[in-house]
């Protein structure tokens, strides 16, 4: 097993970012059917909570499965949901604090139609899928990430990371600060 770099890291909050960001739209456009907006709270299509979300998954749950045979790794798909949606759910308890404190309000108010919430913050349905996103980003695509980024040369790598980190800087201070 190759050990990940810090800049593979910048390379997946990156990557599960914009992956949270077409969620969040796919949710809108085709399921809701609201019409398209940017999801992101950020001006390029990426939400950035995803990123963090997933980064704590691979921090705090992924090394239960890392690495194991497949038999290993199914019977720690019950726990890995749970933490999964636990985490997720914690997280974006958090992100709807932070982002009201920040801008006077959270993108995803509309949790107060849902039948079990807490304070339209977060809400149990919502959850469920974190936590089914949880388990496919860790028994599917975090294995296929971690061998994509293998095959990048560490210079790669870390130039890559830079132009990531610049990227979200330059959004983060339009965003902030001109839009």
């Amino acid at each position: 097993m190759k050990k990940i770099r810090l800049s593979d890291y910048v390379i997946f909050f990156t990557l599960y970012s914009v992956i949270g960001w077409i969620y969040e739209v796919f949710l809108e456009v085709v399921v809701y059917r609201w019409g398209f907006t940017n999801r992101g709270v950020l001006f390029g299509p990426y939400c950035p909570v995803y990123g963090f979300g997933a980064l704590a998954f691979i921090f705090l749950v992924y090394p239960l499965i890392r690495g194991k045979v497949l038999k290993n790794k199914l019977k720690w798909m019950p726990v890995v949901f749970l933490l999964c949606m636990l985490i997720a759910t914690a997280i974006e308890l958090g992100a709807s604090y932070a982002l009201e404190a920040i801008t006077g309000s959270w993108p995803w108010q509309t949790y107060a139609d849902y039948k079990i919430n807490f304070q339209a913050r977060i809400a149990l349905s919502p959850s469920i899928r974190f936590g089914l996103g949880g388990v496919l980003f860790l028994y599917v695509l975090q294995p296929l990430f971690e061998k994509i980024t293998g095959m990048l040369a560490d210079r790669s790598s870390k130039k890559i990371a830079i132009i990531l980190l610049i990227m979200f800087a330059v959004d983060f201070l339009y965003t902030v600060f001109i839009r």
